[in-house]
C-alpha cells in the first residue's frame, strides 16, 4: 500500500478523514440522544443518512490518498456515488418526517431510495449525465432549506433554524466543489474538494446541533 505523492490529493484525503470522524461522532451523539428521546424513527433515519455520508468520505479518503489499481479505484468511486445517492434520499426522508410526520416519511422511504438508486444507475450507464445526480442533490438541499426555514419561522420545531443554517452551509459547500478553479493555501494547499470537505464539516456540525435540539 502506497500513499499518493500529490500534496493536494493528500490534503483532500485528510479532509475526507476529518469529515468521516465528524460523521461517526454524529452517529454516537444521535444514539446518545435516543436514550432520552422517543424519536426512534427520526434518529434511525438521520443516523443512517449521516453514516452513509461518513462512509462516502472514508471511500473518498481511500481514493484520494492511496495509489490503487485503476479498476479498483473505479470501484471505489462507484461505491462512493452509490452511498451519496442513498444518503441524499434518506436525508429527504428525515426532512419529510419533521415536516409531515411519520406516515408520510414511511411512505416516501422506499420511493426515495428507489429514486436515489435510479439516479445512481443513470450516471453508471450514462457517465456523461452525472449532472442529473447533482440536480437531485441540489433539489433535495433546497427543499430541506425551505422546509426548515418554514418550521423556524412558524416555531414548529426546536432547532429548525440551526438545521436550516447547516443545510445552507452545505449548499455553499456544494457550490465550492462544483467550481474546480477554487483553491486555498494555508500551511497546505487545498483544492475545491478539500475546501468542500472542510465547509461540509461545519454544515454537518450545525445540522447535528439542530437535530439535538429537535428531539429534546
Amino acid at each position: 500500500m502506497k500513499f499518493i505523492k500529490d500534496p493536494v490529493e493528500k490534503t483532500t484525503a485528510a479532509t475526507d478523514i476529518v469529515l468521516t470522524l465528524i460523521a461517526l461522532g454524529g452517529i454516537v451523539y444521535l444514539r446518545y440522544l435516543l436514550l432520552n428521546s422517543g424519536e426512534l424513527w427520526k434518529i434511525n433515519i438521520w443516523s443512517a443518512a449521516i453514516g452513509l455520508i461518513g462512509l462516502a468520505a472514508a471511500l473518498g479518503a481511500t481514493a484520494h490518498g492511496l495509489v490503487l489499481p485503476r479498476a479498483f479505484h473505479r470501484r471505489i468511486w462507484l461505491a462512493l456515488n452509490l452511498t451519496l445517492s442513498l444518503a441524499v434520499s434518506l436525508f429527504v426522508v428525515g426532512v419529510a418526517y419533521d415536516l409531515w410526520g411519520f406516515e408520510i416519511s414511511l411512505t416516501t422511504l422506499p420511493i426515495l431510495l428507489i429514486a436515489g438508486l435510479g439516479f445512481y444507475l443513470t450516471t453508471l450507464i450514462y457517465p456523461g449525465v452525472f449532472f442529473l445526480f447533482i440536480v437531485y442533490e441540489v433539489v433535495a438541499l433546497v427543499f430541506a432549506l425551505g422546509a426548515y426555514m418554514f418550521m423556524a419561522i412558524h416555531k414548529d420545531l426546536p432547532g429548525a433554524l440551526l438545521m436550516a443554517t447547516g443545510i445552507f452551509v452545505s449548499i455553499i459547500a456544494a457550490g465550492i466543489q462544483a467550481n474546480k478553479s477554487v483553491f486555498l493555501t494555508f500551511i497546505w494547499r487545498f483544492d475545491h474538494n478539500g475546501i468542500y470537505h472542510l465547509v461540509q464539516v461545519v454544515g454537518l456540525m450545525l445540522l447535528l446541533m439542530g437535530l439535538g435540539w429537535s428531539v429534546r
